[in-house]
Formats: structure tokens, C-alpha cells, sequence
């Protein structure tokens, strides 16, 4: 039977719980064990893929096609390890399920309550994500912050497992000490009311990871040991670092790992984290730089710049710079300002390389595709994204082409010349307005053109990458395109989709209509970012 151990947060929300359970799992990974890890949501959406990728962060999609939270993400590079459907969980999927299995009379004619029979599905939810990885540990991370209304059913699902197996369920949380700079001095009482709440719930943490601009001195340690019911060797310092690939290594020299399998009574069997050290050694050693532009929309928040909507971007650019020794300085360019002023494209020579990413909708597009057309006269080396595909086609129809009306369905319904057109498969369902879950998701083959810089990024003729679109290339206008240049360098056998585009002549001007960066991994850097990095170093 696998040990299970669950990772909640206290005093405030966004302080690391995803990276500090991907760290442990990365730990227990290093320690010869299969690990695998589970997100839940308190949302009462039934994926991700609704979300307002500002408020939310970017929405992360699987190989099997789900669309879940950035935190699966952040499992997948530091596990090293593909995340399935059954690892990810909001509150509107868990009902949706005992919903419908009501409906079909599966409950046998049974009264259903919310307890226990929402805690039971996710109970069998995460014993379903264990079977299938075959985990020796499964790390489930509840969202939001204990005492919120919405995570309790959640917390129940936990309470429940813990008293049916005692010896195989640890609860961990992460929590928040503030150091408030009028007084001076790092407080623990929200700490300690987060650890009452937690009582409350029926449940006794069992470590806490504390988080704080710096490191926890003993005082601290041993008034929380005190007061939270909990030996001082379990409350783990967790400051603030410059890379979050530091984490493991921390947790590690404080011990977390073997604290944790000794709470389990079992033995590491083995002991290896020595290519994490060595790349956390790279990124402190301060390496050489390289500016990268992302030239997007999803990041200004009021007078606040947000990373989380293009976080496997950040993450794959960072992975690419890594592998060339070189630490990746990212700067945030809106689109917008583009359309307000066109001498500020200028701007863009400055950066070794550009990426446009994805999105939806037209607003910021023109912006885009003005920075588009700027990288290919500059010959600024240029990697676009899904969206970043499809207006680097409407660019190059505009104006290499000449169609200069050319653009996508998805901007103008009654388009003359849609160079970017609807996917056949998603018409009826745009027209029913059936819009959650029912993009083209998920992992498709590519076969790859010989002799493209694609090719010889990849090494080899096919390839799967993930997909999470409406909308593609319209093949009527292909020779048109190629007739001027343009090259497919990759397309999907079955669909005969384009899936890559190139420019001839240009030192490194490619674009898929497929997210490469969510199979990014800082010890595997994915080969197009790879490949770009190498380009934006070129002189």
C-alpha cells in the first residue's frame, strides 16, 4: 500500500505549496521511491480550462488532455514524471462525478449526502492516480487556505484516510510567517491560529514548512514545536530563494526527507540528488546572461506584473538557458503598447530573442503581429507559440503574400480570406456554445520536415507534443505561403494539420501550433527552446 501524504497551506494563499510538494516528491524520488501527486481546487469549475488565466495563472494541459492548475506543471518538471487525469481534482469535477453516478443508479437507490459521499469519490479519486502510477508515495496538495469554507470536504477526504490508515497518512502544512516591518520581528501567531483551524478540521499537522523572507532562528522553531503540537525538528525553515530549484535542496539540509520516512517507519533506498545540485550550483554560480522578450497580454494586473499566466514559458526559456550556461533575464512586453506607438517596435533589438505566446481573443493582437513582422525584417531570432503560430501566418499572408485582409475566423466570423481557420471538428461545437473541455487537448503526433532547424532540434522525424487550440492553419492558402517562403516544417499525419512553420533565410524564425513548454524539464529543456537559445546566443 502506498503512504500518502497531504500538503495544505495556512495564513495566506500563493506562498509555494505546489513547489514545496513537488520538492518532497522530487526528494522521495532521489531516495529510490515512485512518486507521483495530485492538485485539488476548491473551484467549483470543472477543469482549469475556464479560468481567467490573470487571476488564475496559466492553465496547464497533460498529455491525456486535461487542463488543470499550473501546479501539475510545476509536478511534472520537478517529478520528472507525466501527470494524468485522475491527479488533478476541483470541487465541481467531484460533484460532477457523484452526480452522475446518482443518475445512473450506481448508489443502488441509496440516499447520497455531501458527506460522506464527497470525500468518498475523492478518496477513490487519488486511490485511482495511485494505482496507475503505481506510487510508493502520493503527494495530494489541497488548494487554498486552511479554515476557507470551500477546501473542508477536502480536509474531510484526508481526516477519513487518516483514521482508517494512522500509520500510512502524514499531514503536512505550509504556512506564512510575516515579519511586519514596523515591528520587526518574524511573527508566529497567524501560524499557530492556521494549526487551531487545522485541529478543528479533526486533523494535527504532523510537519510544518515555514515560509518567510528568511530563515527561521530556534526561538521561532521552538515556540511554534510549543504551541503547535509538534516536535522542533518538524518545523522546517523554507525562505525565500531566487530559484525555486533551490527548495529541494533545502528541504534536504533540514532534513525533510528523512523526517518524513521515518514518520513511516520505512528506509531510504538510496540517496541521489546530485544532477539537482549541480544545476542549483549553475543557476547561484550567476552564469552569463541572455535577454529574452515575451510579448504578450496576460500579465498586467493594475499596477502589477503577474508570471503566472506564462509560467511553463518562463520555465522552458530558463531549462534552454541552463543548458548553455547562461541565466535567462525575461522582460515583459505588452502587445498593446505596439498598437499605441509603432516607434516603440524599435525596442525589440535589444533582446537576443522574441517569444509570442499563446491566448485568445483580439485584443493585443495587431500589437502582436507588428512585433512579428519587426523579428522577421530584423532577423531578431523569433520562437511563437499556438496563437504565436497562427499571426505569424496572418503576418506573412499580409504582407509577403499580399492578402491583405488576411486573418483568423476567430477574430472576424464573416473573414473573406481566413488564413486561420476554425478546426472542422469544432464548429458544431462553437455553434452549441459548448465551450469547456472540448478544445483539441492533449498529445498528437508530428512528423517533421527533413532539413528544418525543427528536424535538427529534435533529431528525429516524429515527435507528440500537447495541444490546447480551436483553431488552425487553413490548408487552402498552404501554396500560397510556401510559394513565398514560408516552409511547414511539421504537420499531423492523421488531421493533416500544420503543427510548425519556418521562414527561410532567417537565422531562427519558428512557430508550432502545439505548447512545447509543458514538456520543459530544467534537467531535460525542451528541444525548440533549446534551439532558440542557441540562435539568441548566436553573434
Amino acid at each position: 500500500m502506498a503512504r500518502y501524504i497531504f500538503v495544505a497551506g495556512g495564513v495566506m494563499s500563493g506562498i509555494g505549496k505546489g513547489i514545496a510538494t513537488a520538492s518532497i516528491g522530487r526528494i522521495l524520488k532521489s531516495k529510490g521511491f515512485k512518486v507521483t501527486a495530485i492538485k485539488i481546487d476548491p473551484y467549483i469549475n470543472v477543469d482549469a480550462g475556464t479560468m481567467n488565466p490573470i487571476e488564475h495563472g496559466e492553465v496547464f494541459v497533460t498529455d491525456d488532455g486535461i487542463e488543470c492548475d499550473q501546479d501539475v506543471g510545476n509536478y511534472e518538471r520537478f517529478l520528472d514524471e507525466n501527470i494524468y487525469t485522475d491527479n488533478y481534482m476541483t470541487t465541481g469535477k467531484v460533484y460532477l462525478s457523484v452526480i452522475t453516478k446518482e443518475r445512473n443508479l450506481e448508489y443502488g437507490g441509496e440516499c447520497v449526502s455531501v458527506v460522506p459521499g464527497i470525500p468518498n469519490e475523492v478518496i477513490k479519486t487519488i486511490k485511482r492516480a495511485e494505482k496507475k502510477a503505481e506510487a510508493d508515495f502520493v503527494l495530494i496538495e489541497i488548494g487554498g487556505t486552511i479554515g476557507e469554507y470551500q477546501n473542508l470536504l477536502f480536509l474531510e477526504a484526508a481526516r477519513i484516510m487518516k483514521f482508517q490508515h494512522p500509520r500510512d497518512v502524514l499531514f503536512i502544512m505550509v504556512s506564512y510567517l510575516p515579519i511586519p516591518s514596523m515591528i520587526g520581528e518574524m511573527k508566529t501567531k497567524p501560524t499557530q491560529q492556521a494549526v487551531r483551524n487545522l485541529n478543528e478540521a479533526g486533523l494535527q499537522a504532523d510537519m510544518i514548512l515555514a515560509r518567510s523572507e528568511v530563515s527561521l532562528d530556534e526561538p521561532r522553531k521552538k515556540k511554534l514545536a510549543i504551541y503547535c503540537n509538534i516536535h522542533p525538528e518538524d518545523v522546517v525553515s523554507a525562505p525565500d530563494v531566487k530559484s525555486v530549484y533551490e527548495v529541494p535542496i533545502n528541504f534536504e539540509k533540514e532534513n525533510v526527507g528523512n523526517r518524513i520516512l521515518k514518520k513511516f517507519g520505512i528506509k531510504a533506498r538510496q540517496s541521489n540528488l546530485k544532477e539537482w545540485d549541480e544545476l542549483v550550483k549553475l543557476i547561484r554560480n550567476h552564469p552569463k546572461t541572455v535577454e529574452i522578450g515575451i510579448v504578450g497580454k496576460y500579465f498586467e494586473s493594475g499596477h502589477f506584473t503577474l508570471m503566472d499566466s506564462y509560467i511553463s514559458v518562463i520555465e522552458a526559456i530558463k531549462h534552454a538557458a541552463f543548458s548553455q550556461n547562461r541565466k535567462a533575464n525575461i522582460s515583459w512586453i505588452s502587445s498593446e503598447d505596439f498598437e499605441r506607438n509603432t516607434k516603440s517596435l524599435g525596442e525589440l533589438k535589444k533582446y537576443a530573442g522574441i517569444i509570442v505566446p499563446g491566448g485568445f481573443g483580439n485584443r493585443g493582437v495587431e500589437g502582436k503581429i507588428k512585433a512579428i513582422e519587426y523579428c522577421r525584417k530584423n532577423k531578431i531570432p523569433f520562437l511563437g507559440l499556438c496563437l504565436g503560430l497562427q499571426l505569424s501566418v496572418i503576418e506573412f499572408s499580409k504582407n509577403v503574400c499580399g492578402i491583405k485582409d488576411a486573418t483568423s475566423r476567430e477574430f472576424d466570423k464573416n473573414a473573406k480570406n481566413p488564413v486561420i481557420d476554425v478546426m472542422e471538428g469544432q464548429k458544431e461545437l462553437l455553434k452549441e456554445k459548448r465551450y469547456g473541455g472540448t478544445m483539441r487537448l492533449g498529445a498528437y503526433d508530428c512528423e517533421l520536415k527533413p532539413g528544418t532547424i525543427s528536424h535538427k532540434a529534435y533529431k528525429k522525424s516524429t515527435i507528440s507534443e500537447r495541444h490546447r487550440h480551436r483553431y488552425e492553419v487553413n490548408n487552402d492558402y498552404i501554396k500560397i505561403l510556401e510559394d513565398k517562403g514560408l516552409i511547414v516544417a511539421g504537420v499531423n499525419p492523421k488531421q493533416n494539420l500544420v503543427e510548425i512553420i519556418e521562414i527561410k533565410d532567417h537565422p531562427f524564425f519558428v512557430a508550432s501550433q502545439f505548447h512545447p513548454e509543458f514538456k520543459s524539464r530544467p534537467l531535460k529543456p525542451h528541444p525548440l527552446f533549446k534551439e532558440f537559445i542557441k540562435a539568441a546566443l548566436r553573434p
